[in-house]
Formats: structure tokens, C-alpha cells, sequence
């Protein structure tokens, strides 16, 4: 099925809702990735909604707060999430154990770094849950890269990327949390970003 995506982002783009009911109305195998960071609960929340079975897809790094892991246990206790984890292959205290601490942004080991404990558990996730379409909770105001980026989008291997969430602001994200009433995560940690508008690399290698 041949998809007009100008169409489709001109529709639905900002209607995060509409979105994510087009995309699971396509009938194709789905996913949505989670890494259970402030206002996850939301996509979780939209997505299982809709399709209350999909795989939800946590690369966990090891590297969690302990907040973000109750938070994980809340939420997916809450909303009944099929979920799915991927760990690294190495545990955190082996990979300390061999190489260190986390390196820092400008070492040339964080490459990979970031490689070892999220690009390769994803991949292993692509591989072991075979979707077409996968939900993810990005949005515009993130990264530079992430403001470029359409609603909807087809990855070179022709995954369809859907983000409901694109163009939502924070004051949306609290609002939906409130009338649902989800709860949130503020005590989260990405070490293969290290700060808050740098590209993890999920978004640009996939």
C-alpha cells in the first residue's frame, strides 16, 4: 500500500489522536518504543487506547533512575502494557567492570557507548518484533532534528514512523496526564544523550 504522506501529515499531523487511529485502522504490525521519561505515559496511554495489545518496547540501558524504574512498574501496571524489554548485552556493572564510567560527550568511546547499550538492543528489537509501523513519543521541540521531522514518515527500510506527540508543548503533555490521570516521571536520565537537546541517536540511524 502505497501511502501519500503530504496528504496524510496535512490531516493528521496535529491531531495526535486522529493519528494514531489512522495508523492502527492500516492493520499492519506495530510497536510503540518507550523509554519511560517524563510524560511517557501519554503515548502509552494514546496508543493502547487504540490497540490495547501492541508491543510496547523498552531499551532499557541499565542506567535508569530508580524513580524510572517504579515509574515503569506504575505504568505499565496501570495500562496492562505488553511490554517488552531489551537490555544491553553486557549488564552495567560488567561493562564498568571492563571500560569505566560512562564516557563523557566528547570521548570517542561514547559512540560507542551509545551503540552498546540502545542502537543495538533496538535493532535486536526491530528484528525479534518484525513491525511496520512504530509509535514514538518525539517531539519538535527536542532537537534540531527532531523540529525537522514530519508526524509521519517512512524510514529507508520502509518502517512507518508515526509521532502523535510531534507538535505538542509540555503544557499539553501535563494536561493530558491531569484529565487521564496518569501519573509522570520527573527524575530520568539518558546518559547516551547527556544533554536534554542532543540526539540520542535512535532518530538518526533508524
Amino acid at each position: 500500500m502505497s501511502l501519500d504522506l503530504a496528504k496524510i501529515n496535512a490531516e493528521f499531523g496535529r491531531n495526535a489522536q486522529g493519528l494514531v487511529e489512522w495508523a492502527v485502522g492500516l492493520g499492519r504490525s506495530a510497536i510503540v518504543t518507550t523509554n519511560f521519561r517524563p510524560f511517557e505515559a501519554v503515548i502509552l496511554h494514546m496508543v493502547t487506547r487504540a490497540h490495547p495489545r501492541v508491543p510496547v518496547v523498552w531499551m532499557d540501558n541499565g542506567y535508569n533512575t530508580e524513580a524510572t524504574y517504579r515509574f515503569a512498574d506504575e505504568v505499565t501496571k496501570l495500562l496492562k502494557l505488553d511490554l517488552h524489554i531489551y537490555l544491553p548485552r553486557r549488564s552495567r556493572a560488567h561493562r564498568e567492570a571492563v571500560d569505566g564510567a560512562t564516557p563523557s560527550l566528547d570521548d570517542p568511546c561514547h559512540a560507542a557507548f551509545t551503540e552498546e547499550v540502545k542502537l543495538e538492543p533496538f535493532g535486536r528489537a526491530l528484528r525479534e518484533t518484525a513491525p511496520q509501523v512504530w509509535f514514538t513519543a518525539l517531539r519538535a521541540t527536542e532537537t534540531a532534528v527532531r523540529a525537522q521531522m514530519d508526524a509521519v514518515s517512512v524510514n529507508p527500510d520502509g518502517l512507518l514512523k508515526v509521532a502523535p506527540l510531534l507538535h505538542w508543548s509540555s503544557k499539553d503533555l501535563h494536561q493530558y496526564c491531569e484529565t487521564h490521570s496518569l501519573p509522570n516521571n520527573f527524575d530520568y536520565v539518558d546518559p547516551t544523550k547527556g544533554e536534554d537537546n542532543r540526539e540520542c541517536g535512535l532518530h538518526l540511524a533508524h
